[in-house]
């Protein structure tokens, strides 16, 4: 059963990295799963957050730090050591590789988990953002199959773990700015009433 499942992953593996390959794929997704052509949008999204946000974007973006931090380290120190798994540019053949591999291990994708970790933490605090959130999540993960640098399957199961922990500190992140507002209202009623 093990063996089928990894054969239907290597060929839908091979289907995203040969079958639909073309000239603008093969400039659009190496481009953008590149983690630092993505620095100067985290920095205005998190000014964005912190200055015009409020108390609840600043909330966010403070707890989002701890969030990625978790996250990263989680698949990155833990599960993929925990698994083991080659990536397939190191070991199947024929592999598109349009980046650069690195011989550290394959499962989970830490990009498939830190941005579907972002999108649902974001989308939970943020609803309206859902759209976007999850489009730019998908086409991130959907990118390391397509340079040649992981299976589906890590994918799959990095979103998963990256949906869990967004939801976890979605909950804590609004758990904190709810304690926040009912401090705050305790203490203008407080002054409203010494006022009076």
């Amino acid at each position: 059963m093990t063996e089928f499942l990894y054969q239907i992953d290597v060929s839908v593996f091979y289907f995203i990295n040969h079958t639909i390959a073309n000239p603008i794929f093969d400039k659009f997704f190496p481009f953008i799963t590149e983690v630092k052509n993505w620095y100067i949008t985290y920095i205005m999204l998190f000014l964005i957050l912190t200055i015009k946000g409020g108390r609840t974007g600043r909330i966010a973006a403070v707890v989002f730090l701890v969030l990625i931090t978790a996250t990263d380290q989680f698949s990155s120190h833990f599960v993929k050591h925990l698994v083991e798994r080659i990536r397939p540019c190191n070991i199947l053949p024929d592999v598109r590789l349009l980046v650069g591999a690195t011989q550290s291990f394959s499962f989970p994708s830490s990009h498939a988990v830190n941005n579907f970790a972002a999108a649902v933490y974001f989308t939970r605090i943020f609803p309206k953002y859902k759209w976007p959130l999850f489009i730019v999540a998908f086409l991130l993960a959907f990118s390391r199959p397509y340079v040649g640098v992981h299976y589906p399957s890590d994918i799959v199961g990095g979103a998963l773990i990256g949906a869990v922990f967004g939801y976890i500190f979605a909950y804590l992140a609004m758990k904190i700015d709810n304690i926040l507002k009912k401090r705050k209202t305790k203490i203008t009623d407080k002054y409203e009433r010494v006022e009076f």
